[in-house]
């Protein structure tokens, strides 16, 4: 036992010096572009210097005449004096005697000295103000001085492509900070033009690199979350490494999308990965059994703004085709077969013989056509990683038999015109995937939790639920928001809740007319680890309870106005108008029968 705390106190010991060491490569990184100026500008200041040096003493040796005609000779503060007003082109005149022709002489000699000088030093300038490594120190010292700054929590996001965009501004748009890092000096740039509820920083920089995850905030105390979306997933392992050694109490949440990878991950911590093929694929099996709660799923995953998605209708029954048996064609073909579901695979290269009915041959082949018989089929997979094929085959696809429900992957933004041209039944686009699943991650516990089980409560149940929305928030998901209902968070609720008949219902109605019922949506209360989803108007409410709501943002505030202020809740609970201030408290008394 003693050799386990000697261990382990040398394990906390290492931990210390390499976050010391970490800390003392981000300082050498901001303080590059200091030293990069004085290297690239030593030669200049030295001309500049040297040019001054000679200028000033030869105005010193060379004499002069008074007033009277005598000789004099200017002292070195009278020769500095006028070569600072001559070097520089201001020009004030001959002081503090009229120069003879020898001064003169010297004088002109030393402004076309200056004057190289001077075009010398502002030329070694400005390149150096062109310089790639100047611009990327300055840009990581100003960097890492906003993210020093930042005194509210926020999400460190590692590669801003498409994922990484959709993710921040989802978190934008619940007013949350994020820090952005990505290897692409364009993505940087572009997080200048686009409209950001509060300043983004970002650094182009190499998320492997374990100074530049620090200088984005890794060490910082108010960072929440890391989120690594980049493209390369040795590059997500990298930071999933670099955040479970340097920082195990934050979160991490990864895309992965090979098996390999998400095992070598899964050595550091407990990060959350997001594979989009096998999301899809549990997507897809949700969206045939259980349309409506697929609908409801999806709406929730995309955050506010976010419009109801049209409930499809799937085939529960039949064959499937599925075109490409990649990472998203083996994760369909396998939660298809889940479902009971045969399924035709068709591979011009099959890596191994799949444990299913294949075709070997090109989808372009009317031979292939002919072979999966898509007459008899009802669902339709074009799952290759080439746009253009899967739009290709969706066309034969719809052409053989109009009636397929067709799913299909979208593999470039550019094309994503071209696919809702197509009208697509289900569209998987991984960057869209991940997106909203790592949002239902992070944007709070709750909504994770309640996507987790909401499946389970049955498709009426999830219809039900959709229809409650749509009726009181619309048609496009507004606000989402937490409650606690603690002394601190709600203090106007502390009797209330202690009667023990606290009614959800009662809470919820509208503090100008509580006739009319708040446009919000109790999603989740979370109590004790336990939840309750979708609580009914007759749920009683309890201190402590934790409550997730979906609806306006006016909902928002008028529920803040009555779990502050006691008069307000009152009257949302009893319909009784109590008065707010001291005075008007001790005049209604006074007016009622009896007062004094």
């Amino acid at each position: 036992m003693a050799w386990k705390g000697v261990f382990r106190r040398d394990r906390e010991q290492r931990g210390r010096r390499s976050a010391l060491r970490l800390v003392a490569a981000s300082a050498a990184q901001t303080s590059a572009a200091i030293f990069l100026v004085l290297r690239r500008m030593r030669a200049p200041l030295i001309v500049l210097i040297v040019i001054f040096a000679v200028t000033v003493l030869g105005l010193t040796l060379i004499p002069g005449q008074d007033a009277q005609g005598r000789p004099w000779r200017m002292g070195f503060f009278d020769a500095f004096y006028v070569m600072s007003y001559t070097a520089t082109t201001i020009g004030f005149g001959e002081i503090p005697y009229p120069f003879t022709y020898g001064q003169r002489m010297w004088v002109t000699v030393s402004i076309y000295l200056t004057v190289i000088g001077w075009a010398y030093a502002i030329g070694s300038l400005l390149a150096l103000l062109q310089d790639r490594g100047f611009r990327r120190a300055v840009a990581a010292q100003h960097f890492t001085r906003k993210v020093s700054r930042l005194r509210e929590p926020f999400l460190l996001i590692a590669g801003f492509g498409q994922t990484g965009e959709l993710l921040g501004r989802s978190i934008d748009a619940l007013g949350r900070r994020f820090v952005v890092l990505d290897v692409s000096d364009e993505r940087i740039d572009g997080l200048e033009l686009d409209s950001y509820y509060a300043d983004v920083p970002g650094l182009a920089a190499d998320a492997r690199i374990p100074g530049n995850l620090d200088a984005a905030g890794l060490a910082h105390p108010s960072l929440e979350a890391v989120a690594a979306l980049t493209d390369d997933e040795e590059v997500n392992l990298a930071v999933v490494m670099a955040a479970a050694l340097l920082r195990p109490d934050v979160p991490v949440v990864a895309r992965v999308t090979t098996r390999t990878l998400a095992e070598r991950m899964q050595a550091f911590g407990s990060p959350s990965m997001v594979n989009p093929f096998d999301r899809f694929g549990d997507h897809l099996r949700l969206a045939l059994k259980a349309p409506a709660s697929y609908q409801l799923l999806t709406w929730l995953e995309s955050g506010p703004g976010g419009e109801l998605p049209a409930r499809g209708l799937p085939p529960r029954d039949g064959r499937w085709v599925v075109f490409g048996y990649g990472r998203l064609g083996q994760e369909v073909t396998r939660d298809l077969r889940a479902e009971g579901l045969d399924v035709t695979v068709v591979e011009p290269h099959p890596q191994s013989e799949p444990d299913v009915d294949l075709v070997v041959g090109d989808g372009s082949d009317p031979w292939v056509m002919a072979q999966v018989d898509l007459d008899r089929a009802v669902g339709f997979v074009a799952g290759t990683d080439n746009d253009t094929t899967n739009l290709s085959l969706v066309a034969a696809a719809r052409r053989a038999n109009p009636s397929l429900f067709i799913v299909a992957r979208q593999n470039r933004p550019a094309s994503a015109p071209l696919f809702a041209a197509m009208e697509i039944d289900a569209l998987l686009v991984p960057a869209e995937v991940v997106a909203h699943e790592v949002y239902a991650q992070l944007s709070t516990p709750l909504l994770w939790r309640f996507l987790r089980e909401m499946p389970a409560q049955g498709d009426a149940w999830a219809a039900e639920l959709t229809d409650r929305l749509t009726r009181l928030c619309g048609q496009q998901l507004q606000a989402l928001w937490k409650v606690r209902l603690t002394p601190a968070e709600g203090p106007s609720l502390r009797a209330w809740l202690d009667s023990g008949d606290a009614r959800l219902g009662q809470l919820l109605r509208n503090p100008e007319n509580r006739d009319e019922p708040l446009h919000a949506v109790v999603l989740v209360v979370s109590r004790d680890g336990q939840v309750i989803l979708a609580p009914d108007d007759d749920f009683v409410l309890a201190e402590g309870d934790e409550l997730l709501l979906a609806g306006w943002a006016a909902a928002r505030r008028a529920l803040g106005t009555i779990l502050f202020v006691d008069a307000v809740r009152e009257y949302v609970v009893t319909g009784r108008r109590v008065p707010s201030s001291w005075i008007w408290r001790k005049l209604s008394r006074a007016s009622e029968p009896g007062g004094r």
